[in-house]
């Protein structure tokens, strides 16, 4: 069966119609002519693989990877660079538009790096002495020599691992270049710009440390033209981003669920010698006492499930001059933002490609308080 592709859809896949459903079509670009293996099929859509490419687009590249048809890694790996970013600012524009439901907002170009050998973690999956990445929707394992993705450092490394553990995680600390072996259970040191921070096994940390440092140099930029004082950082993970912003702020306080990243921030919080910085442990929305109006900007960096309804209502309570949001999911970004444009306004969003080749955007997005408005109750 041949099909001709008309866009893509938000997971990297092409679009088109076949029996008069929608398709979602893996390894196919729009303009395309596709011979198609239909691999799903319901009521409402059907997915397939394009097994064929009869025309392919101007944009098709050939993936360099051995193990791209099999690994659900990458999903863009076929897709020139340049119409990857295109691609994402897309992407990011149609799915604010949908659920943020603002006209007029501001999307500021993507910001972007390197397209390969970017990542500073890995987890690895061992089934019978074979190690490597699980197969699309198995749990099957592919054994990799190496990947594509992986800062090589990581890849001389995993050559020779040889373990019984059925998951190995494999953290790089840049300028160090010590590397964090879950099996061994040990720390390491990374930098983000001049700052220096402790990485542990649990603990969260960006994997793109290149494109992490022009995210918070774009943080501290608006945290320095806002002449903010005292700062929150929601979701702080291991302090990265209170302790990269401190300089010159009377108070940062970092609240983060993790254990492990606790005590890395506090650690990280010595390193740097960042004593105006205070870090708890708790769910961000079991602290909401500790959000009060003696902050005047707040940072959140959120799981993928974005803000928990009463993190939003205090936040609507104690109206901070500012709000910086990172954020991991555009969609989960959009419905939020939906629940603070009352009391907000956006000065602009702007996508970073944290994780090239992959279908998946960072975005980082900036509310600035608007004037007379009053508290909303979401409960």
């Amino acid at each position: 069966m041949q099909v001709l592709i008309t866009k893509l859809d938000h997971y990297g896949r092409g679009i088109t119609k076949i029996n008069d459903k929608i398709a979602f079509i893996e390894n196919a670009l729009p303009n395309e002519i596709v011979e198609v293996s239909i691999t799903k099929e319901n009521k409402k859509y059907i997915e397939g693989n394009a097994t064929k490419i009869i025309t392919p687009s101007k944009n098709r590249i050939n993936s360099l990877c051995p193990y791209y048809q099999e690994c659900g890694g990458c999903q863009l790996d076929h897709l020139s660079f340049k119409e990857e970013n295109k691609f994402k600012e897309q992407k990011v524009k149609e799915i604010i538009s949908k659920f943020a439901k603002i006209d007029k907002i501001e999307i500021k170009d993507i910001i972007f790096d390197e397209p390969y050998h970017y990542r500073n973690k890995v987890t690895l999956h061992q089934v019978n002495h074979k190690i490597g990445y699980y197969k699309k929707k198995t749990n099957t394992i592919i054994p990799i020599k190496s990947c594509n993705l992986l800062n090589n450092k990581l890849n001389d490394y995993l050559k020779n691992i040889n373990t019984k553990n059925q998951e190995v995680i494999l953290r790089l600390g840049n300028k160090t270049n010590e590397i964090l072996d879950s099996t061994k259970d040990n720390k390491i040191i990374s930098y983000i710009g001049n700052k220096k921070y402790q990485i542990s096994k649990q603990s969260f940390f960006q994997v793109n440390s290149t494109i992490t440092e022009k995210l918070y140099n774009n943080i501290k930029e608006e945290v320095n033209n806002s002449n903010a004082k005292n700062i929150l950082d929601l979701y702080c993970g291991t302090g990265t981003i209170g302790i990269y912003i401190s300089d010159r702020k009377n108070h940062v306080l970092g609240i983060e669920s993790c254990k492990e990243a606790i005590d890395d921030a506090k650690k990280n919080k010595e390193l740097n010698n960042a004593k105006n910085c205070t870090f708890k442990l708790g769910k961000v929305e079991d602290l909401t006492q500790e959000i009060s109006k003696k902050y005047d900007t707040v940072i959140v960096d959120p799981p993928r499930s974005g803000l928990n309804k009463k993190v939003i209502s205090k936040l609507l309570e104690i109206t901070p001059n500012t709000i910086i949001y990172v954020s991991c999911d555009p969609v989960t970004l959009g419905r939020d933002l939906n629940n603070l444009k009352e009391k907000y306004e956006i000065k602009y969003i702007r996508p970073y490609n944290m994780f090239p080749r992959t279908y998946h955007v960072e975005c980082l997005t900036v509310l600035h308080l608007k004037k007379n408005k009053k508290s909303i109750d979401l409960k």
